[in-house]
C-alpha cells in the first residue's frame, strides 16, 4: 500500500478517535437528569438496582400498571411509574393490607424513571427503583380520568403555617395506613413530615417497634415516601445506613421543632449530577438498546 495512503488513513482514524472522545466527554459532563429523563423504556435483561438511592440507576425496571386492586397511579404524564419488581409488589401488598382497615385504596405518586437515575425535578433520590410516594388522600370511588390524575392535588396534613397535624385531615385512618406500610417486609424507611411523626409518637401502640422506620424529613406533609431495602444478593445496590436504634420520638424528633433544621444554607447549591458522578454501570444502563 502507498505510504501516503497509509498516513492519510492513520490521520482519519486519529481524527475519528478524537471526535469519539469529545462526544464521550460531553456526555459525561452533561447533567445526568437530562440523559435519564429522555429514556422512556427500560433495558432488557436482568433487573439490577445499581448504586445508592440518590446516586444510581436501574436495569430491567418494570412499570406499575395504571390501576390495580386497591390503587390508582397519579401524574401519568411524568412517566415515573417504574421500579423494581419488589417495589411493584410492595404497592400491591400495601393496597391489600390497608383494605383491612376499610381504606378505600391508595393513590400512587412518583416511583422512578424507566432507567432510574436523577430526575429533572422533585427528588434527589428515587434513582434505583426502590422508592415510592404514597398520597395521604383516600382513593376516590371511581376510576380517575387522565385529567383528574394530572390536576387533583394532595393536601397537606398539617395546620396551615404550623408543623402540627390538622386532626380534621390526619387521624386514625392515616396513622393505621402508615403502620401497615411500615410493617410490610423489605421496608428500610418511611419519610414523613415531623408533625406526622409526632402524631404517631403520641399515639398508644401495642407494639411501637415500627416507629423506628418512620423518619422525619423536610416536606412529606401531603404524602409519605417509602424506601425499600436493596434486594438480597444484588452487590451493585447500596443500602442506606440503618436507622438509629429506638423509636425516634425523643430528642431526635424535638430537633425538628426548633429553627435549626430550617435555617438557610450559606453554601452554594451543589451542581447537578453528571454521568461521571454515577456508578460506571449506569453508563451501560443508559446506553443499552
Amino acid at each position: 500500500m502507498d505510504l501516503g495512503l497509509i498516513m492519510a488513513l492513520l490521520r482519519m482514524l486519529a481524527l475519528a478517535a478524537v471526535a469519539l472522545l469529545t462526544l464521550v466527554s460531553a456526555a459525561l459532563a452533561q447533567p445526568a437528569r437530562d440523559l435519564f429523563g429522555a429514556m422512556h423504556s427500560p433495558t432488557t435483561g436482568p433487573e439490577v438496582p445499581v448504586g445508592s438511592y440518590a446516586k444510581g440507576c436501574i436495569a430491567g425496571a418494570v412499570q406499575l400498571p395504571t390501576d390495580g386492586p386497591g390503587w390508582q397511579a397519579m401524574r401519568l404524564s411524568r412517566d415515573r411509574r417504574w421500579g423494581s419488581t419488589e417495589l411493584v409488589n410492595y404497592i400491591a401488598a400495601l393496597a391489600k393490607s390497608a383494605a383491612q382497615d376499610s381504606w378505600p385504596g391508595i393513590l400512587v405518586g412518583d416511583m422512578g424513571q424507566a432507567r432510574g437515575g436523577p430526575m429533572a425535578s422533585g427528588h434527589a433520590s428515587h434513582q434505583i427503583g426502590l422508592d415510592v410516594d404514597i398520597w395521604f388522600e383516600r382513593m376516590p370511588d371511581h376510576q380517575l380520568s387522565a385529567d383528574e390524575r394530572e390536576n387533583l392535588s394532595a393536601r397537606s396534613m398539617l395546620k396551615k403555617g404550623t408543623r402540627e397535624v390538622d386532626p380534621q385531615r390526619f387521624g386514625e385512618a392515616q396513622r393505621l395506613l402508615l403502620y401497615r406500610a411500615a410493617q410490610l417486609p423489605g421496608v428500610a424507611r418511611i419519610f414523613v413530615a415531623p408533625g406526622i411523626k409526632k402524631s404517631l409518637c403520641t399515639t398508644t401502640w401495642r407494639d411501637r417497634s415500627f416507629l423506628n422506620k418512620i423518619r422525619p424529613w423536610y416536606g412529606h406533609d401531603d404524602h409519605f415516601h417509602v424506601r425499600l431495602d436493596c434486594p438480597a444478593g444484588v452487590e451493585l445496590c447500596v443500602n442506606q445506613a440503618p436507622a438509629p436504634a429506638g423509636d425516634g420520638c425523643g430528642a431526635e424528633l424535638d430537633y425538628w421543632f426548633t429553627d435549626e433544621p430550617y435555617k438557610p444554607s450559606d453554601k452554594p447549591p451543589a451542581p447537578p449530577l453528571t454521568l461521571a458522578d454515577l456508578p460506571k454501570a449506569c453508563t451501560a444502563v443508559l446506553k443499552a438498546d
